[in-house]
């Protein structure tokens, strides 16, 4: 990427030309327990460069608005939730769910200019979505797999991230890396064990990529050998703008991601696990709970921040390294791919890299990203915008070695109403 490039691509603030893209899809903001309860506290939320506050109002209706009053900008974090709004503890002004203001004790005739932002929410996979782009072009609710199951068969978790968005994101597009970074993880992690498939992945590091455009974004096929006659084929998606899928192991459950930029240097990960025809048995749901898999050990309850950080070096373990218990040193699939990933800066240096085959999926998500936000400064319509396109699957297969992946992935992936396709 040249640096007008990266410089779009990051750059997610109001007004700016990514900023304006992401603002065109629903945003997961926070999880709906965190504003568990009908006029209860309200929580501080950072999206795409603004100060939020989101909060459940009398009516259990889960609102997103500025975090600022618009008398005297004090922040509303201190207000008094009660009675369907937030009333600024400064001097008694309130506001709805929708940012409305309803009430200027002191200038009742000022409510009609002191209005602040307030965005539309859903509820969907236990998580409060907002939509923050023009109202007149609001798409239909996510239907990602894991939003319309039953909340027994679904695991959700989120964390902080000390990078931008877009080299988070990269690393969920990037599957090559499971076959070094995570190669002796995948022996102990409950989330992984007893799975052939494995065997495959840490055997062949020269993974073969075939990369397929869809109206969603990417489906990846990574081939790496299997067994004399076949392929192990390792079946991910990259939905556009943020979400990646992630494909189970043997009967574990299946995965993905969101990468939510906070601002421009930080982002939430979402990490969510689910299990299409069952709820997550008690092992499973004790394993994800305990930060093992994709989810993560937080530094103190309702923090999101993640024990192992760069304020310790990620439990760095140089022992473990030279043993070959970590491949990195560090322990945990989401701590072994953010310590490298914040180890860029907060930023990278897009311009210093050097791409290697293996990124061609990433150069294609770059380029999808580029295009779509300077397309809708042209008045083009973005991509991706229809929920219906977002029912897909990620898979691991064995494949004889004459039968087309992408095929059968269109026979077998296309609709996930279909019975899941486990690895072996």
């Amino acid at each position: 990427m040249n640096k007008e490039m990266s410089e779009t691509l990051t750059r997610v603030g109001p007004g700016t030309q990514m900023g304006n893209l992401l603002r065109r899809y629903w945003v997961p903001a926070l999880k709906s327990d965190e504003i568990a309860e009908a006029d209860g506290p309200q929580v501080r939320v950072g999206l795409l460069g603004e100060k939020l506050l989101a909060f459940r109002n009398s009516e259990g209706r889960a609102c997103l608005i500025s975090e600022f009053c618009s008398h005297r900008g004090v922040s509303l974090y201190f207000g008094r939730n009660e009675e369907n709004g937030i009333r600024c503890a400064y001097h008694g002004v309130k506001f709805d769910g929708d940012g409305k203001c309803v009430d200027v004790p002191s200038s009742p005739q000022a409510c009609s200019r002191m209005h602040i932002k307030g965005y539309p929410c859903v509820e969907r996979g236990g998580i409060v979505w907002a939509y923050m782009g023009p109202a007149e072009h609001q798409p239909a609710p996510p239907e990602l797999e894991w939003c319309m199951l039953p909340p027994e068969h679904v695991f959700v978790s989120k964390r902080l991230q000390y990078s931008n968005y877009l080299q988070a994101m990269e690393g969920g597009i990037d599957t090559a890396h499971v076959s070094y970074v995570h190669s002796f993880e995948v022996d102990h992690d409950p989330m992984h064990q007893g799975v052939k498939a494995l065997d495959y992945i840490k055997a062949d590091g020269n993974v073969k990529f075939e990369i397929e455009q869809t109206p969603f974004g990417l489906s990846l096929f990574g081939r790496r050998n299997g067994e004399p006659d076949s392929y192990y084929w390792r079946i991910t998606q990259y939905l556009f703008p943020w979400f990646t899928l992630i494909a189970p192991f043997g009967e574990h459950a299946l995965g993905g991601h969101v990468w939510v930029p906070i601002d421009d240097h930080n982002c939430w990960a979402w990490s969510i696990n689910w299990q299409p025809d069952r709820p997550l048995s008690a092992e499973e749901l004790e394993a994800m709970e305990a930060g093992k898999g994709i989810h993560v050990e937080y530094e103190a309850p309702g923090s999101f921040i993640p024990m192992q950080s760069r304020d310790n070096d990620y439990g760095m373990d140089r022992l473990a390294q030279k043993e070959k218990r970590a491949y990195s040193g560090i322990f945990g699939f989401s701590a072994q791919d953010y310590s490298l990933q914040e180890s860029m800066g907060s930023i990278q240096d897009h311009e210093a890299e050097r791409l290697l085959p293996t990124d061609r999926a990433i150069v294609m998500a770059r380029r999808m990203l580029h295009e779509a936000a300077l397309g809708l400064e042209e008045g083009k319509t973005p991509p991706a915008l229809d929920s219906a396109e977002q029912h897909v699957r990620p898979a691991g297969v064995l494949l004889n070695r004459d039968i087309d992946p992408l095929e059968w992935a269109k026979e077998n992936l296309a609709d996930s109403t279909k019975k899941p396709v486990f690895s072996l």
